[in-house]
């Protein structure tokens, strides 16, 4: 079967993003993902299923099945963009790997068009699943989240051995570009002691030259209530601006270059 025949299902497609890579991107938002974590601002991309949201008391589909080949015109219509920024094509989600022979098939059929691609992905997955997309791929935004793996799963519903392991053969592969990211959840890993253990963690990882954290926000809550489900977090306070700096500085301390935001 074609490449451009490949099937996914998607729940959204964002335009002129300067975030999850560089330059000017697409993103590709995939539906479905294995974990739960609890600050998740995209809860309609956890369940693989077609879903109803209720958002402004109106109803909305989530998600939709189409093929590559349905896709590259959408994704090409900017192409000017792209080579103007140096941006391109970025994969997220839900999980990626969750549906890792369309992301594949899509990373493909990007690259024979020229275009720089990445995906953003925990890594949460079998390795053999990973090294598929990495001929495909231009960079890795990897999810570190916590080096404690029963504070990992408590917060995510799942352990942290395997994203840890599949980071060290990532970035050893050398086959991708890896960049190391950490969301900074109050409560969750916003001491110095966390910060500073996942920055030394990247460190070790061969090739990897940054970090960034991103700030917990709460901007997905409502859609919580818009799929009948209870938001846990509702009580935590995203971090202030001198928070998210000192936490740079600890960070800063791997000698990683280190930013806020990415």
């Amino acid at each position: 079967m074609s490449i451009y025949q490949t099937k996914g299902r998607i729940f959204n497609i964002q335009r002129f993003s300067i975030h999850d890579g560089p330059g000017i991107r697409t993103i590709v938002f995939f539906k479905g993902c294995y974990m739960r974590c609890a600050w998740c601002c995209n809860p309609e991309s956890q369940e693989y299923k077609i879903q109803t949201l209720v958002e402004n008391g109106k109803e909305k589909t989530v998600g939709k099945d189409v093929t590559v080949e349905e896709l590259m015109p959408e994704l090409l219509a900017d192409l000017p963009f792209y080579r103007r920024s140096g941006g391109g094509i970025t994969l997220s989600g839900g999980e990626v790997l969750a549906q890792h022979e369309f992301a594949r098939d899509l990373l493909h059929a990007c690259k024979e068009e020229g275009l720089h691609t990445a995906i953003e992905s925990t890594g949460n997955a079998e390795f053999p699943k990973i090294q598929e997309l990495l001929p495909y791929l231009d960079l890795y935004l990897m999810d570190i989240k916590h080096m404690d793996s029963a504070k990992h799963k408590e917060y995510t519903g799942a352990d942290n051995v395997t994203i840890l392991e599949n980071a060290k053969r990532i970035a050893k592969s050398g086959q991708t570009e890896l960049i190391i990211r950490t969301p900074v959840v109050p409560t969750f890993n916003d001491t110095a002691e966390e910060i500073r253990a996942i920055a030394k963690f990247a460190k070790t990882l061969d090739g990897v030259k940054e970090h960034h954290l991103l700030p917990y926000h709460r901007l997905g809550q409502d859609k919580y209530a818009g799929l009948d489900r209870n938001y846990s977090l509702k009580n935590i306070e995203p971090p202030t601006q001198e928070r998210m700096k000192y936490l740079l500085s600890v960070a800063e301390e791997s000698g990683l270059k280190c930013q806020i935001g990415g």
